[in-house]
């Protein structure tokens, strides 16, 4: 058992559900919110799955504070993930958040739990993520590193950190107009590819909630911490799927336990790690083929996340 709350993210589909839930009713948190939306009108089944849902949840077996966070009617993607999110953290000061198609590997909640407490404190980290996308490839001796992308196939955050949070970002303007995006920006397409993004949030073109709380990490020079090797499988990519409907090399990528976890010597961004990160999936200039699927997948999930 964790003494750690988690926020599970539940919708349309009870099979992921399914299997996402068991690895929470595993970790046996002490504390439990389970958000989740209202069917959309008229998709037909809909509010049938949602109900289905819902009710996978109601299987907890073990002592745990339980709070049901379920909206009346559809509020998009965007507004119910980041107001249930807040809506929890007015009752804890961490708060582990997975998503009802992410799978996480047993050790995902030891380890979040265990760098929650480490970094309490430290204003410099402001998010710790289950996700690893550098294909094998290491980046430190420790068990993670330090990154810009708060990746959030299951991660896990502080009040702190998500008191700074707002959906709107009304000080992107200032921020951009001031330069400052060039400090987390490597490359000239880089700079237009989330001056864009971040353009099209604050104009309501996108209700992500995702590309929000990057920005904000990024207006705080917040770091994300990163393992070394991946905690999370998303299983979410196919037909079914609200946004992720494309076919990915990262749908189903396998999960591994960690054994321990060792700290690195310094806290500092690996700026090798994150221009790989970027050159595979933001604003690398290589075009056609699996890598500009994959890009487009993964951008169109964060779009609507």
């Amino acid at each position: 058992m964790i003494n750690i709350a988690v926020a599970f993210v539940i919708f349309n589909r009870p099979e992921a559900t399914e299997r996402s839930f068991q690895k929470i009713r595993n970790a046996r948190p002490e504390h439990l919110f389970v958000i989740s939306d209202a069917a959309r009108p008229h998709r037909d089944g809909e509010f049938e799955r949602v109900e289905r849902s819902r009710y996978i949840t109601e299987n907890i077996d073990w002592n745990c504070d339980v709070h049901r966070i379920y909206a009346d009617q559809n509020m998009g993607c965007g507004r119910r993930i980041s107001s249930g999110i807040t809506w929890a953290m007015t009752l804890v000061d961490r708060l582990i958040v997975l998503e009802d198609d992410c799978v996480a590997s047993e050790s995902f909640f030891p380890f979040c739990a265990e760098l929650l407490d480490h970094y309490e404190h430290d204003e410099r980290v402001m998010a710790i993520s289950g996700n690893n996308f550098q294909q094998g490839r290491k980046r430190s001796q420790a068990s993670y590193y330090f990154s810009k992308y708060p990746h959030c196939w299951g991660w896990a955050t502080w009040r702190r950190a998500w008191n700074r949070f707002d959906l709107k970002i009304p000080d992107w303007p200032a921020f951009r107009d001031s330069g400052q995006l060039r400090t987390f920006c490597d490359t000239p397409s880089e700079l237009s590819y989330w001056m864009a993004i971040f353009d099209g949030v604050h104009s309501g073109r996108s209700a992500s909630w995702a590309y929000p709380w990057t920005l904000n990490c990024w207006m705080n020079h917040g770091l994300t911490v990163l393992p070394e090797i991946n905690l999370v499988s998303n299983i979410g990519f196919g037909s079914h799927a609200t946004h992720t409907k494309g076919l990915s090399s990262y749908a189903n990528l396998s999960h591994e336990n960690l054994e321990s976890v060792t700290h690195p010597r310094f806290v500092h961004r690996n700026y090798e790690a994150d221009r790989f990160s970027d050159a595979l999936l933001f604003s690398g200039r290589r075009r056609g083929g699996p890598l500009k699927k994959l890009k487009n997948t993964l951008r169109s999930y964060f779009h609507a996340a």
